[in-house]
Order: C-alpha cells, then sequence, then structure tokens
C-alpha cells in the first residue's frame, strides 16, 4: 500500500514537473535573464567608477543558455518527483487520520493545500524568492520552512482533540488562529533580510516571485487533484474487486 502510493506520488510528480517547467520557461526565465543583464551593467559601473580598464569576466562552468534550458528541467523535475514521493508518503500517514476528509480525494486536496501554505505561501511572506543574480543563495528562509510546517502538523493534530468539544467549524477556526500566532510570532522573532538593490527593477522582482509562488502552487495543485483522483478511482476499482 505504502509503495503503490509512493510510486504514484512519484509519477504525478512527473507531470507537475513538466507543468511547472513550461510555466517557468515562459514566464520565470525572462525576469532571470534581465536579473542577469542587471548585475553585469552593475558591475561595468562599479568597474567604470574604480578606473578599472576593463573588466574581468569570470568563465561559467555551465552556460547560461544550458541553465535556462537542461539545467531548469533537470532541476525541476527532481524537486518534483522528490515532492512527488513525500507526499504520497504523507498522503499514507494522513489517510484517516484527518478529521472531515473521509475520501482519498477530500484528503489528497486538503494535503496539498496545508502543503503550499505551510511549505510556500507563508514562508514567502517573510523570505520571499529573489533572481539568483541580485539574492543570497544561503538565506532561503529553511528556518521559517521548518517552523510552518511543524506549526501545520501541530494543527491538524490539535484539530483531533478538538473536533469532539468544540465541533467541526470551530475547531477549524480555533487551529487557523493557532497556526497564525505561531507563524506570526516567528516571523517577528526571525531577522529580516533585505538583500536586492535599490535600483533592481521593482516589476521584474515582483514578476519574478510570483512565477516562483506559481510555479509551486502548479506543483501542489497538481499533486492535490491528479494524486487524489487516481487514489480515489484505485479505491472505488478495489472495491468492486471485493
Amino acid at each position: 500500500m505504502v509503495r503503490s502510493l509512493l510510486v504514484r506520488g512519484m509519477l504525478v510528480g512527473i507531470v507537475a514537473g513538466l507543468l511547472s517547467f513550461v510555466f517557468l520557461k515562459i514566464y520565470g526565465e525572462p525576469q532571470v535573464n534581465i536579473a542577469v543583464a542587471f548585475e553585469t551593467q552593475m558591475e561595468a559601473a562599479k568597474a567604470a567608477a574604480t578606473g578599472a580598464s576593463s573588466i574581468e569576466e569570470e568563465r561559467e562552468l555551465v552556460s547560461r543558455q544550458v541553465q535556462a534550458g537542461l539545467g531548469l528541467f533537470t532541476a525541476v523535475m527532481v524537486y518534483s518527483v522528490a515532492f512527488g514521493g513525500l507526499f504520497g508518503l504523507a498522503f499514507a500517514f494522513a489517510y484517516r487520520r484527518i478529521p472531515g476528509a473521509v475520501t482519498p480525494q477530500g484528503v489528497s486536496v486538503l494535503l496539498a493545500a496545508a502543503g503550499f501554505v505551510a511549505v510556500c505561501l507563508v514562508p514567502n511572506l517573510k523570505y520571499p524568492a529573489n533572481p539568483p543574480s541580485v539574492g543570497d543563495a544561503e538565506t532561503i528562509g529553511m528556518r521559517m520552512i521548518a517552523i510552518s510546517i511543524a506549526a501545520m502538523i501541530g494543527a491538524l493534530s490539535l484539530k483531533r482533540l478538538l473536533l469532539r468539544h468544540l465541533g467541526d467549524w470551530n475547531s477549524t477556526l480555533a487551529v487557523a488562529a493557532y497556526y497564525v500566532a505561531i507563524v506570526a510570532i516567528a516571523g517577528l522573532l526571525l531577522p529580516a533580510v533585505n538583500e536586492v538593490p535599490q535600483q533592481f527593477p521593482a516589476v521584474v522582482l515582483w514578476n519574478f516571485r510570483v512565477a516562483s509562488i506559481g510555479a509551486q502552487f502548479i506543483l501542489w495543485a497538481t499533486l492535490g487533484l491528479l494524486f487524489g483522483a487516481w487514489t480515489q478511482r484505485a479505491a472505488v476499482n478495489d472495491g468492486r474487486r471485493a
């Protein structure tokens, strides 16, 4: 059972990766190209200000064309397949443990929505994504992601305890307030990061962040909907054979 869900999640992750790659290729890569051009202009201006006669160019190990093509495809597919497998394992653990979601499709959609909020949406409010040429790769907000995931798991576990006493609606409001309080406190306590130059175009920065969140939304939506529909159909077929 767990093995089949793991494989199913990885297969769905392939589909999600292909969709995310197309979206990033069309919408995200133009923003990265502008960011690279901005970095080149900044280096040229800095060299001119210091009186340098020429700019020493660093030899790239991987060309920009490969990065935007095969490199992007490989990174997105590996990431999506890995998350698809983890999603399948998480579904195997959460199925029949999440109150109010009795069908496999309902559990899958709820799990995907919780994953998108905890892994992507909330951490990006504190540490939004930046283009690679203007951002520091080390400041990726992993602590915020870990806190958000832990708070989400705690909220889902807390709802099971409150469901009998408060009912479905009130318990949902209570755990939502609990999650918001935890991540809000974490956001206030964690240090702020401002690593984008003031001269960087705001429109490009906004479009890049939209592309980053959009790719994550495509990933989680595909996992929730396609994995749920596949698992729901498999459950119905198993019931008929039984």
